[in-house]
């Protein structure tokens, strides 16, 4: 037992001493250095998000307690509300989980002044979401330019593009700007008054988009897919221009849709598979502006039941995404963009795996009494493993001051909403969801590159030279929910809520701009 003992000691002592050589020094430093980047862009981003939040409260101090919805309370005049442009909100919809309805009430109730039109698209009445929003909007049917449709199978690209492009061939002919969000977007009172604002402002913006806050549910899924989203939000919080799309919010012009500008409805109908990708690669080879402004971060709430697995299918969906392509410079793109992100992955994990080595010798140095001139590696390893404690600490402090800010920006652009609280984040749970993430990431990848195909939400997608080529649908009913929707919670029936005092203004909103409708 004892000969077993020293040689695992041996084995120990060697792996210890090899993760001090200098490439190993270098490998470590390196995974220092990416946290420390990590930290420095999310501090930013904390700047850009709290810069919005001091605006807004001094425009509350001032008097203006409409802050929420615009910073200049006389936006909100009658005579400036008559003259904003119409939108047309489209929906496309699969599934019906826990917080849909809550999801879908909050689209529907925004205090936006202008006409708008809201198109819930599904592929078949079969979908559960299709009975649960006919309930919804049943409520509401008096007060809304809002409808149900049907776009039956896609046939030549991703079943969520083909209900976006059914939605814009059915939506109204005086609508200025199109919207698209996700089912999973949880809008806030003013947001699609804020996205139109910024549209009229700087007529050359191209998309408008925003990005979701996770509110992870406990398990460790759901922080493993709040930990994927935290990198990218640096990108979005810019204030301003950015390169980055997210598919759950796009604003564009609809008579880009009407008219095919820069092929936006061929790309997509022609094999695309994600809406956000395509629609991103064709800004950059047009040198279109994406702009993403500060107040747009939408509260994203996981499913409590999202398991491990529904995490892994949807990290595969999200590395899938960049083995579709539109042309050579985008494929170009998304082999350096693959390439680097499993480099950077593994070389964030790879420090912590010696560093585990470091203490488990430095501990079994000191258990076994040897001398620290026998051992000088292990006050190296011990060096490097408290460097990167350090580097550690300041990045979940900075990942936790971003999602405190982006927290407290969420609570007041919706102050009728129940306050969203940082003190059911696990900050454990997070540290682990990094370490499991960064390391599952380029072996989902790996797969999606050598497979060239992928299961969404029942319907299996294969692809050659970046577009889809085949599509495969189960004979017998697909899932009822997506990746990262709940379990169904209201059965046949829609839960019954009453009307709160955002569904009244909405309401007042709607008399306001169609009179002779209401009077009696």
């Amino acid at each position: 037992m004892s000969v077993s003992m020293d040689m695992l000691d041996n084995l120990l002592f060697s792996a210890s001493q090899a993760c001090c050589s200098p490439f190993a020094i270098f490998i470590q430093i390196q995974g220092y250095f990416i946290c420390l980047v990590l930290a420095l862009g999310w501090a930013g981003a904390a700047y850009v998000r709290s810069r919005e939040i001091r605006r807004m409260k001094n425009t509350i101090r001032s008097g203006n307690h409409f802050g929420f919805l615009c910073y200049d309370i006389n936006e909100l005049e009658h005579s400036k509300q008559v003259n904003l442009p119409k939108v047309s909100v489209v929906m496309p919809l699969k599934g019906f989980g826990e917080h849909n309805l809550h999801n879908w009430r909050s689209q529907i109730t925004s205090l936006y002044g202008g006409p708008l039109e809201f198109l819930f698209v599904v592929d078949s009445i079969e979908d559960p979401a299709y009975h649960a929003v006919s309930r919804l909007l049943a409520e509401y049917e008096d007060d809304l330019d809002a409808r149900v449709i049907v776009a039956g199978p896609s046939t030549t690209c991703s079943q969520k593009i083909h209900n976006q492009l059914v939605g814009v061939e059915k939506m109204h002919k005086d609508s200025k700007y199109v919207l698209f969000l996700d089912d999973d977007v949880r809008l806030h009172p003013g947001s699609i008054g804020a996205l139109t604002a910024e549209m009229e402002k700087n007529p050359e913006i191209f998309i408008q988009t925003g990005y979701p806050l996770d509110l992870p549910s406990g398990s460790l899924g759901s922080y493993c897919i709040y930990e994927y989203h935290m990198p990218c939000s640096m990108g979005f919080a810019t204030g301003g221009k950015t390169f980055f799309l997210w598919g759950g919010c796009m604003m564009m012009h609809a008579d880009d849709f009407r008219t095919d500008k820069h092929g936006v409805v061929s790309e997509l109908r022609d094999g695309g598979y994600s809406d956000d990708m395509t629609l991103a690669a064709i800004a950059g080879a047009n040198k279109r502006l994406i702009t993403s402004p500060p107040v747009a971060v939408f509260p994203h709430p996981l499913a409590s039941d999202l398991s491990f697995s529904r995490y892994w299918n949807y990290l595969r969906k999200q590395t899938f995404v960049l083995e579709s392509y539109t042309t050579k410079v985008n494929w170009i793109m998304n082999r350096a963009l693959f390439s680097s992100h499993c480099y950077l992955s593994w070389g964030f994990v790879a420090p912590y795996f010696m560093a585990t080595i470091h203490v488990a010798a430095a501990l079994r140095c000191y258990y076994k009494g040897y001398a620290p001139e026998d051992t000088t590696f292990i006050s190296t390893g011990l060096l490097l493993a408290s460097c990167l404690t350090v580097c550690t600490t300041l990045e979940l402090l900075s990942m936790w001051n971003l999602t405190r800010i982006e927290v407290h920006l969420c609570n007041l652009l919706s102050p009728e909403a129940p306050q969203l609280s940082l003190a059911s984040y696990n900050w454990f749970l997070v540290f682990i969801a990094m370490l499991v993430d960064n390391f599952l990431y380029p072996i989902s990848a790996f797969r999606s590159h050598f497979s060239q195909s992928i299961n969404w939400s029942g319907i299996r997608y294969h692809l050659k030279d970046g577009k889809i080529h085949k599509i495969d649908r189960p004979k017998g009913k697909g899932p009822k929910f997506t990746d990262l929707g709940g379990k169904r919670l209201y059965g046949k029936k829609g839960g019954q809520h009453t009307a709160s005092l955002l569904y009244s203004l909405s309401r007042s909103l709607a008399h306001w701009r169609q009179p002779k409708k209401y009077d009696v």
